[in-house]
């Protein structure tokens, strides 16, 4: 119960801070518009109500992972033992479930957003036997990586953060039986980066996905997410990724992610980067570029 109340307090305070900086609220208001013109329901929440919004649930899930994450790494292994309360949390598998996260322990490509508690997932999936192996970028300073890296990022001493340099350690890490995470809404600058649309604007998406089924076909896709019907409540999806006909998975993925932002738009907290700069960057045209923050926890 403490975990909670120490994650409330720390969320408070942060989001005061983050609304009396106005932190990121050009870069929001860019992207807000976007969303609004790609889906008209967005711009039923006013963009004053939208911004306080997104703020809250980001210092909310920064207070969780601060403070909340050691209950993560305590959670049961065996799928029968859920719902399972710990520290205040009811922590659920929603209904279907099951069987894919039985076969996530078997390995395979697993993709993921900056959507809700989504740093969360990787605790609770290592707490479940699941062998997580989560591509990441360090992160500067330098200190603030080794806590990400071996005290969050960690359950049982061992870390579940990967940084790999090349396709061929992407490759090895399937063939032995690793799940494979990568963060798959990050605007792509290498010069290999894919071509489509995402939220109906053109967009440059990571081609890695493709080319690591391209060289394991066999691989299984997946994709996670917690829902948290009530502030009490964490409740883990997981799902197999369809990939239509002639469709790249990074395709099939962003109409998964558009779907998740069309009902709650602000927990999708890639609206504080700029997601489309490397195609249309002129939309961003006041905001100026921010340094790594908390939006990239």
């Amino acid at each position: 119960m403490i975990h909670s109340l120490l994650a409330r307090l720390f969320s408070y305070v942060l989001f005061g801070t983050l609304l009396l900086l106005n932190w990121k609220r050009s870069t929001v208001r860019a992207n807000y518009d976007v969303a609004c013109k790609w889906n008209p329901a967005v711009a039923r929440t006013k963009f004053p109500l939208f911004y306080e919004r997104l703020l809250c649930n980001l210092a909310r899930h920064a207070g969780e992972l601060l403070f909340c994450f050691p209950l993560f790494k305590r959670l049961p292994r065996e799928l029968l033992a859920y719902p399972y309360s710990l520290g205040g949390i009811r922590f659920e598998i929603a209904p279907d479930s099951e069987t894919v996260l039985q076969e996530m322990r078997k390995g395979g490509i697993f993709l993921t957003a900056h959507y809700g508690n989504y740093e969360a997932m990787g605790p609770w999936l290592c707490s479940l036997g699941i062998p997580l192996a989560a591509s990441y970028i360090p992160v500067k300073p330098g200190w603030l990586n080794n806590i990400l890296e071996n005290r969050i990022r960690a359950v049982g001493g061992k870390t579940y953060s990967v940084n790999a340099k090349s396709p061929r350690e992407f490759l090895r890490l399937l063939q032995d039986g690793r799940l494979f995470c990568l963060l798959a809404d990050q605007d792509s600058r290498i010069p290999s980066a894919l071509s489509g649309t995402f939220l109906g604007v053109p967009a440059h998406m990571n081609p890695l996905p493709d080319f690591l089924l391209k060289h394991r076909p066999e691989t299984p896709l997946y994709i996670c997410w917690i829902e948290e019907p009530d502030l009490r409540t964490k409740r883990i999806h997981a799902e197999k990724l369809r990939v239509g006909e002639g469709e790249a998975v990074i395709e099939a993925f962003n109409r998964w992610l558009e779907s998740r932002i069309a009902k709650e738009p602000a927990l999708w907290y890639s609206f504080t980067h700029r997601r489309f700069y490397s195609t249309t960057p002129d939309i961003y045209s006041c905001a100026a570029p921010t340094p790594f923050h908390l939006s990239n926890l």
